[in-house]
């Protein structure tokens, strides 16, 4: 498949990324290089903080026209805010990108945090931090990263009631100022759209401004522990193992270990730990890869009893793995991942995301060469990511008191 996909980095660092589409969609996103990983202890859920003020107004727009803008000519927008970026897309028919350009750059550039809205939206903050603790499945997430990695350094995304209470308004516009300059931020638009006009926007509308994101360094760990808690049914497991980074070639070993373990019906652990022994009903794998830090999971929801059990049949079927994986099955697992990202390059929503994380963990062009990165997954290296497994993992449930 040929792609016609270019990328630019203008003068005064800002990256923009470009795929042609003829169909007349567009969508565009402004992202800024910085996540949860580049917060200090005590600013812990600011970039998630700020992705939410941005879309509650501007000096010349307010949270309602920022929506009418987009919605009211056939769009859509949202955002998101990960370990390592924080992005703000939209998605509308092509004729309109001048608008999805003007009331995005208008967003990252201008946003007026005001007091009112700042402290409303804290109080809406504090209700994400209840709804995710009170959802067993979404808490063991959050909760993985202090298992893997020292917990000052990898706190989940959302941030904690004392350090939510910590932040006023000043120290948002400081760490605003600070990120949220051209040089770390990324204008990814996939459709049908012109580089050259693109790219005259980006540079009619930003200047040469320069900001600083903080690098964080990780020390890795691993731990197991069970938590218990009352009013819940069903215990909720994560297995969790350290995979290569985003930078080491290894690291598409790990996902087709991924793919291969616990991803999709016909993996290896859903079939023997739902549809062999009816243990679970959600059997889940995911790959987290990136430049910074990189781990595999395995979730699963199970009854408190078989909790060992299921621990156990995790831990041998990689050993099993280790033993006995062969050139067959191997690649039928690399047909399965080809296919599949074959099918996920169709939307162009979808692709935007694609090549902004690739472009963030190095490379967007990367993206474009994941066939032959499959194609090229030696069989050894499975193995050997699948005995480190059994040797070395984190594992945490919450289960019912």
């Amino acid at each position: 498949m040929k792609f016609d996909f270019k990328k630019k980095i203008l003068p005064n660092g800002m990256t923009i990324l470009f795929e042609k589409r003829d169909l007349p969609i567009v969508s565009v996103a402004f992202a800024v290089r910085n996540g949860g990983v580049n917060e200090d202890i005590s600013e812990k859920g600011i970039s998630h903080f700020i992705e939410h003020m941005l879309y509650k107004g501007t000096p010349t727009r307010n949270a309602k026209q920022i929506a009418d803008e987009i919605e009211k000519k056939g769009g859509e927008m949202n955002g998101f805010t990960s370990e390592n970026v924080t992005a703000y897309w939209c998605k509308m028919p092509s004729k309109h990108l001048n608008t999805a350009l003007d009331v995005l750059s208008d967003m990252v550039k201008n946003p007026k945090f005001d007091e009112k809205e700042f402290e409303k939206e804290r109080k809406v903050i504090f209700e994400e931090i209840k709804m995710r603790k009170d959802i067993p499945s979404v808490y063991i997430h959050d909760k993985l990263g202090e298992f893997l990695y020292d917990p000052e350094q990898f706190l989940n995304i959302i941030g904690t009631y004392e350090t939510m209470n910590s932040i006023d308004r000043k120290k948002m516009i400081e760490k605003f100022k600070k990120v949220y300059q051209p040089n770390n931020m990324v204008l990814c638009v996939v459709g049908d759209a012109k580089l050259d006009e693109i790219v005259k926007f980006a540079e009619d509308n930003f200047g040469e401004e320069k900001g600083n994101v903080p690098e964080q360094k990780f020390d890795l760990k691993n731990e197991e522990k069970i938590e218990s808690r009352k009013g819940i049914d069903q215990a909720n497991l994560i297995f969790a193992y350290h995979v290569p980074l985003a930078d080491d070639k290894k690291n598409y070993a790990a996902q087709v270990l991924s793919v291969l373990m616990a991803e999709g019906m016909s993996s290896r652990l859903f079939a023997e730990i739902r549809e062999k022994r009816n243990l679970a009903y959600a059997v889940k794998g995911d790959s987290n890869i990136t430049k910074d830090f990189a781990y595999n999971l395995i979730y699963v929801g199970t009854m408190k009893e078989n909790v060992e059990l299921v621990k156990k049949l995790i831990t041998e079927e990689f050993e099993k793995v280790a033993d006995y994986l062969d050139e067959k099955e191997l690649e039928q697992i690399k047909k399965q991942m080809i296919g599949q990202h074959q099918i996920g390059m169709e939307e162009s929503q979808t692709q935007m995301v694609n090549l902004l994380l690739h472009e963030i963990d190095g490379n967007a062009k990367e993206f474009y060469d994941f066939e032959k990165n499959i194609q090229n997954v030696e069989l050894k290296d499975v193995k050997e990511l699948a005995k480190k497994a059994t040797e070395k993992f984190s594992f945490f449930a919450l289960v019912p008191e």
